[in-house]
Parts: structure tokens; C-alpha cells; sequence
């Protein structure tokens, strides 16, 4: 069963993941406080910037961040938004962020949070067709991390939608990576159509990410 073997392989492997950036980043933030007050009236802009450096694309999270904690100020009672529409509406919030808001923060299952990994792995399993059209039916050169989730949901069982991200984000860091992936020690390869395969290379995930970030979409690999 693919499902099993992924959440085999991934508990496996979870012990063994490290991402120390990201990690030392929110130590840092949690340490400072992460509440709005903490943000705008007792942290400068050039302070905040210092303390989430390490991450990539810091300059336009720097700003984004605190663009959007003023608006969690003005119009939400210093409260997180509780839909779509809201959250969508913060600067530098994509879908993929807005979904893992609502499926884990909120506790509404709301939609499939698509990440490279998600993306990249629905591609080599074949879930997704090889081409995607635009809403005029027109074919398109590149799929987009929302043409893979609408995809996704149509098939997908709703009670899956929440755990086949940190599923799959888990699987694509350790396994089935962008460049050289682990085909020999993949746990569903025989299910796989791309197993053995060359693989994409390594700068077509990057570009990607890069791409849903100008975008105004979410980064990455949390």
C-alpha cells in the first residue's frame, strides 16, 4: 500500500531530518516573542531582518511580515484571519501557506498544501497529468503548485489532505530529492513510473521556488 509504505519510510527517516536554518530561525523568534505587540513595538525592522537572515528571500519576508502583522493589527484584533480570502490577502501569503493555516492552524480541512516536494513527487508518480491547460483549455508548458493541487483534490480522499504534505514534504528531502534521487532505498519504487529515472535537475526546483515566491506564494521545505 503506497500510503503505508510513505508513512513507514517517513517515520523511518524523521529522526535523521534536520533543517537547522529553518529550526534556529523560530528558536530565535520564539525566544524574542512572536506576538504582534513584540513585532511592530518592540522590534525595529532592522532587528527583525537580523534575527530571520539565515532564511532564504529575508528581505521581502522581512517586510511582508511586518506589513502583515500590521494588518493582523488594524483589522483582525491582533488575531490570525480564519479564511481563504483573508489570508490570501496578507502580503507574501500563497496558497500553499494559507492552506497549512487552515488545515493545522484553524483545524478546517480547507485544501492540499502544494510545496516543490508535493509538486515535484506528484510529477514522477504520475498523479497528475503530464500537461496542464489554462481555464480557455489551452495547454500550458509549465504546471503550477495550484494546477497539481486541484488535481490532487480531485481524487484524493478529503481526510488525506492534510497529512500528504508533511508526508510527502518528508519523503522529498530524504528520498526522492530534486537531483540523484534515492530510487534504491524508496520503500514504493515498484510503484513508482519515474523510479530509476534521470532525474530533473537540482536548479528546476529552485527556479520554481524562486518563481512561486515572486508570485507572492509561500517558500518551502518547513
Amino acid at each position: 500500500d503506497l500510503h503505508l509504505s510513505l508513512r513507514r519510510q517517513r517515520q523511518m527517516c524523521i529522526r535523521d531530518r534536520k533543517d537547522t536554518v529553518n529550526a534556529a530561525v523560530m528558536g530565535a523568534l520564539k525566544a524574542r516573542g512572536l506576538s504582534v505587540k513584540r513585532i511592530l513595538d518592540e522590534t525595529s525592522e532592522d532587528e527583525f531582518h537580523e534575527l530571520i537572515k539565515p532564511v532564504g528571500f529575508h528581505n521581502v519576508k522581512t517586510k511582508n511580515i511586518r506589513k502583515a502583522t500590521q494588518i493582523l493589527r488594524d483589522q483582525y484584533d491582533e488575531e490570525v484571519p480564519s479564511t481563504m480570502e483573508a489570508l490570501l490577502a496578507l502580503p507574501g501569503v500563497g496558497p500553499k501557506m494559507a492552506y497549512l493555516v487552515m488545515n493545522v492552524g484553524w483545524g478546517k480541512t480547507s485544501g492540499i498544501c502544494v510545496d516543490v516536494h508535493v509538486h515535484r513527487i506528484a510529477e514522477r508518480m504520475g498523479w497528475v497529468p503530464p500537461v496542464a491547460y489554462s481555464a480557455a483549455g489551452t495547454p500550458r508548458k509549465t504546471r503550477t503548485p495550484e494546477d497539481t493541487r486541484v488535481c490532487l483534490e480531485s481524487w484524493l480522499p478529503e481526510e488525506e489532505w492534510v497529512e500528504i504534505n508533511p508526508l510527502l514534504v518528508g519523503h522529498g528531502q530524504l528520498t526522492c530529492t530534486p537531483r540523484a534521487p534515492k530510487c534504491g532505498e524508496c520503500l514504493v519504487n515498484a510503484l513508482c513510473p519515474s523510479a530509476f529515472a534521470a532525474a530533473k535537475p537540482e536548479k528546476e526546483d529552485r527556479d520554481r521556488e524562486r518563481g512561486d515566491e515572486r508570485a507572492g506564494r509561500d517558500e518551502t521545505e518547513t
